[in-house]
C-alpha cells in the first residue's frame, strides 16, 4: 500500500492511497499521525486501519498534486516541536571511503580520518548483532525539529552563511510514539538529508553544524518490510541539463548496521519516548555529488528515485538570509 498526505486545491488536508495516477482519499482522516495512533490503539496494522475506514469515491490526480506542490511529507506533527529529525552516518558499505574522500584535501585532518575508519570498522564488526541483542552504536546526529522539513517539490532554504548545499540520498524511517511510550515504525520514505559538506570537511567536529539544515522526505510512505537490496538514482538538474547522476544503494544487504540496531540506538534514550511524538530518522548514504567535486547551486534541482517507493523526491535550492546578524542577541 502506497500512502501520502496531501492538500486539495481548497487546502483541505487528507491522507490518500495511491492507485496508479489517482489519489483515493481515506475517509475521515486528516493526518498520517492520527491514522497511525488509531491503528496502535485498535491493535491492528496501518493497512488494516485504512481498510477499516474505507476510501471515498472521489479521486484526485496524483500528478497534478505533485505539480502543484500539494503533496506533504508523509508523516508530520501539527506542532513541529514534537517532530524530531535525526540520523546516523557511516552505516552503508562504502560510506567510510566517501567520507574520507570528502576530507582528503585537508592535510591536517588525520584525526578525523582515523575516527571515520574506526567507527566504520566497529560497524562492520558489530553493527549486525543477532536479533534482540544490542550491537555497536553508530554515529548519531541531531538535524532539527519539524520546522526544518520542506515538502516534496519545495526548494531547500540554504542559509546565507552556508558554504555548501549538498544532497544526501537516503532512506528515512518514520515513527510515532504510542500512548504507552513504545516506538512504532509507521513505514519508510525516500529522504534527502541536505547538508553543508564544505563546513564538515573543515573539521570533523563541525559535523553537528553541517547538519543543521532543511531536509525533505517522501512523497510516499512505504508500509511493511523493507527489501534487503535497494538500488536508486540520485541526480542534479541544472536548467534543462543533467549536471550529475549516480546510482546509490541501500537496504540491509548494502549496510554494515542492521535497521534493528540503528533503531535501538536511537530509541534507547528515554527522552525520545514521549507519547504522541513523531520521529524521522535518516539511515545514511554512501553516495554524494560533493565527493565527485560537484557543487550544487541555487536554482539546481535534486531528484532522488527508488522504484520501490513510487514517485521520486524532488527539491530545488534557494538562499535565505541569516536569521540574525552578529551582535543582535539582547541582554535582559
Amino acid at each position: 500500500m502506497r500512502l501520502i498526505q496531501f492538500e486539495t486545491p481548497a487546502a483541505a488536508r487528507h491522507v490518500g492511497v495511491i492507485e496508479g495516477d489517482l489519489i483515493q482519499v481515506v475517509r475521515n482522516t486528516r493526518t498520517m499521525r492520527e491514522l497511525a495512533l488509531a491503528a496502535i490503539r485498535n491493535t491492528r496494522s496501518l493497512c488494516d486501519e485504512v481498510l477499516a475506514r474505507g476510501l471515498d469515491a472521489t479521486a484526485h490526480s496524483y500528478a497534478q498534486a505533485l505539480a502543484d506542490c500539494r503533496v506533504l511529507p508523509p508523516l508530520d506533527h501539527d506542532d513541529p516541536a514534537h517532530c524530531l529529525i535525526s540520523g546516523t552516518g557511516l552505516t552503508h558499505l562504502g560510506s567510510a571511503s566517501t567520507r574520507d574522500k570528502m576530507h582528503q584535501q585537508k592535510i591536517d585532518d588525520s584525526t578525523a580520518l582515523t575516527d571515520t575508519a574506526r567507527i566504520f570498522q566497529w560497524g562492520i564488526e558489530g553493527g549486525r548483532p543477532p536479533s534482540g541483542t544490542a550491537g555497536v552504536q553508530p554515529e548519531w546526529f541531531y538535524k532539527g525539529d519539524g520546522s526544518i522539513v520542506v515538502r516534496p517539490g519545495q526548494p531547500f532554504q540554504s542559509p546565507a552563511f552556508a558554504e555548501d548545499s549538498g544532497e544526501e540520498p537516503e532512506l528515512a524511517g518514520l515513527y510515532v510514539i504510542g500512548d504507552d511510550g513504545q516506538p512504532y515504525r509507521v513505514g519508510f520514505a525516500i529522504g534527502n538529508e541536505f547538508s553543508d559538506h564544505v563546513m564538515e570537511r573543515r573539521n570533523y567536529l563541525y559535523l553537528a553544524h553541517s547538519k543543521l539544515r532543511n531536509c525533505s522526505y517522501g512523497p510516499e510512505l512505504r508500509v511493511g518490510e523493507l527489501p534487503a537490496h535497494l538500488g536508486g538514482v540520485s541526480r542534479i538538474h541544472r536548467g534543462d541539463n543533467l549536471l550529475w547522476e549516480k546510482e546509490f544503494l541501500s537496504g540491509e544487504d548494502n549496510m554494515c548496521h542492521s535497521l534493528e540496531n540503528l533503531e535501538y540506538h536511537h530509541f534507547k534514550y528515554t527522552q525520545f519516548l514521549r507519547p504522541g511524538d513523531v520521529h524521522v530518522h535518516f539511515f545514511g548514504t554512501a553516495t554524494l555529488s560533493f565527493a565527485d567535486q560537484v557543487k550544487a547551486a541555487p536554482g539546481d534541482v535534486f531528484e532522488i528515485s527508488l522504484p520501490e517507493f513510487g514517485a521520486p523526491l524532488r527539491n530545488g535550492i534557494s538562499v535565505t538570509p541569516s536569521a540574525i546578524s552578529p551582535g543582535e542577541v539582547k541582554a535582559l
